[in-house]
């Protein structure tokens, strides 16, 4: 569960139950049973640079030149979201400072809800994918200054 930071794991067969949480900060966001997962699990970070001049501060993130930005990929295939739920508010935005341990967003793979780590400390400049659309292994998710 660690290895694939995972907070709960339900599994029901044959008359058989059983529930693991991990940690006291547990809130029930899982509504299904086996999770399966691959073993990279774990956000991939690369670094993409241009070769370009310097970009001046208040460029955005697109147009900046010369400027090394970090890339939050996705470390799975799944549905991406924003938020744990859609009354909530989301876990990161545009300008916002992150730690390597902030969740930034949920994969849902299988019908099991996956909390995403930065991994990499920084500024968001960009979320890159969209609320409620499918990601793909590696896809870039969120870039950081």
């Amino acid at each position: 569960m660690r290895k694939n930071d995972l907070s709960v794991f339900k599994m029901e067969q044959e008359g058989f139950k059983i529930t693991l949480k991990r940690g006291s900060d547990y809130q029930p966001i899982l509504t299904t049973t086996t999770p399966i997962l691959h073993p990279s699990a774990v956000p991939q970070i690369a670094s993409s640079q241009n070769s370009d001049t310097a970009a001046s501060s208040g460029e955005s993130a697109a147009g900046a030149k010369g400027a090394t930005l970090k890339e939050i990929t996705s470390p799975m295939v799944g549905t991406f979201y924003s938020a744990p739920t859609p009354e909530t508010p989301t876990y990161v935005s545009v300008g916002q400072e992150v730690s390597a341990d902030s969740v930034v967003c949920i994969i849902e793979a299988m019908k099991v809800m996956n909390e995403i780590k930065a991994e990499i400390s920084g500024t968001v400049v960009e979320i890159v994918a969209e609320n409620g659309k499918p990601v793909q292994f590696g896809q870039v998710l969120f870039r950081l200054r």
